[in-house]
């Protein structure tokens, strides 16, 4: 990092391109993909390879656009120049999801605030994100880039390496297990981590059916819904609710009988715990281990119809797998107080979303339930973290505000890898009369 520390924008942004391309190469993508879904059993090949290169793309996106050497804003109405530093050295918690991508996404925006950044892989991703890193360091020495500006913990990971790494490090930034963000809270050390995903989607009366399926179907499908910002529940609104399901009948889902919701409650969790052997598996093998048959073998996503009152452990929990729970209810208010109650269980904080022509409802649950982001007619799991055509910045770190104990409340991106100095001249007086400021309350307050 000493090395790299005085390099000008120009020769920064040099040096992430090249840590991009690590990735982003097609055969890279593929390798990586390949290792990833070899490896940990997690996921399906042909998404992480969009995966890969989608979430790659993106972050240089975001990152070609931002300054993060020296003056990168001036307000001279305000007398303020401000001055972008390093944070130091990061260590960066990566999840056994994307072994690969969460890695060169943090130290993109790692690298970009001149800082070095060293990786603590999820143990059973380790082999993945080892190829990754070695990639991202003979990147980094095509550049004439010092390599160890990217480096990973050695084998065998264990929670001491990691705590160890947290409490030495300058900044943690912590995507995966909650014991992992609760451990970086703890280090000493600034941390940011994210909030467990759970995501409730409202299908209302307004909605295009054919686009709201097509939508849920690609992002509850995807790397067969590993994303954090996956949907784990469905709210349709009565009079369009057996239409709802007939459109997802139509794009592949299949709507379990009692029979079977037994089958899959027992597969799916084991003393109270999601059953490793059940998440992320493609529909045929979660059907065919959960002793489903029939037309449920041939099935793409499976859909619970369920009731509340909701509880961890249940149909209401984040699921990590292609089953989708489906609650009724009876207008905008009721759908609103069930994704409250989804989120209470797990995922406050997180996301939400609608399909809607309806702006009035969407903003209904923007002011009314605490989440960090609200989706309408989006896929969730393609655009939560980012994407093409909408605002949210690329990432694969989902801050989750206080509401999911977390330090951020966005998209983690690349303002929280710097450190910034003000430079402040002085201005003509700012200074309000007493009457501005206290009229109101005098006139109506005052004896």
């Amino acid at each position: 990092m000493a090395e790299f520390v005085d390099s000008d924008q120009e020769r920064v942004d040099e040096v992430v391109t090249a840590l991009a391309w690590s990735l982003y190469k097609p055969e890279h993508a593929r390798e990586l993909a390949e290792l990833a879904v070899r490896t940990t059993g997690l996921g399906n090949v042909a998404d992480k390879i969009v995966k890969n290169r989608r979430k790659t793309f993106g972050t240089l996106r975001d990152l070609s656009r931002a300054r993060t050497v020296g003056l990168i804003e001036e307000d001279p109405s305000r007398g303020l120049m401000i001055y972008a530093k390093p944070v130091g050295v990061v260590a960066a918690v990566t999840p056994s999801t994307n072994p690969a991508a969460t890695p060169v996404n943090k130290a993109m925006m790692a690298v970009k605030g001149r800082n070095a950044v060293i990786i603590a892989p999820s143990p059973l991703a380790h082999a993945t994100t080892a190829r990754a890193v070695e990639l991202m360091r003979e990147a980094l020495e095509g550049v004439d880039a010092p390599p160890d500006l990217v480096q990973i913990l050695p084998e065998p990971v264990t929670r001491r390496s990691t705590t160890a790494l947290m409490e030495a490090c300058d900044l943690s930034v912590v995507t995966g297990s909650q014991n992992n963000v609760r451990s970086a809270y703890r280090s000493g050390k600034p941390a940011i981590g994210v909030g467990a995903g759970n995501v409730p989607v409202i299908i209302d009366r307004t909605a295009d059916l054919g686009q709201a399926a097509a939508g849920i179907l690609a992002s509850k499908t995807f790397d067969n819904a590993t994303s954090c910002s996956s949907e784990n529940s469905l709210v349709i609104l009565d009079g369009i609710y057996d239409r709802a399901l007939d459109a997802l009948r139509k794009v592949g889902a299949y709507v379990v009988d009692e029979q079977e919701k037994r089958a899959i409650r027992e597969a799916l969790w084991v003393d109270g715990k999601l059953n490793r052997e059940m998440i992320a598996q493609d529909a045929d093998v979660l059907a065919s281990r959960a002793g489903l048959g029939g037309q449920a073998a041939k099935a793409r996503l499976f859909l619970v119809e369920d009731e509340l009152p909701a509880e961890a452990g249940s149909f209401a929990d984040e699921k990590l797998s292609l089953v989708l729970t489906v609650y009724r209810a009876g207008g905008i208010r009721e759908a609103i107080e069930t994704v409250r109650a989804v989120l209470e269980v797990r995922g406050r904080g997180h996301s939400c979303g609608i399909y809607t022509a309806s702006a009035d409802n969407a903003r209904l649950l923007a002011t009314e339930l605490d989440v960090v982001r609200v989706l309408v007619n989006q896929a969730h799991a393609i655009g939560n973290g980012g994407s093409f055509t909408n605002g949210l910045p690329f990432t694969l770190t989902m801050g989750c505000g206080t509401w999911a104990g977390n330090s951020i409340t966005e998209n983690l991106n690349y303002r929280h890898f710097i450190n910034l100095t003000h430079l402040s001249t002085a201005i003509p007086e700012d200074r309000p009369t007493e009457a501005a400021l206290f009229g109101a309350h005098w006139r109506r307050h005052r004896e």
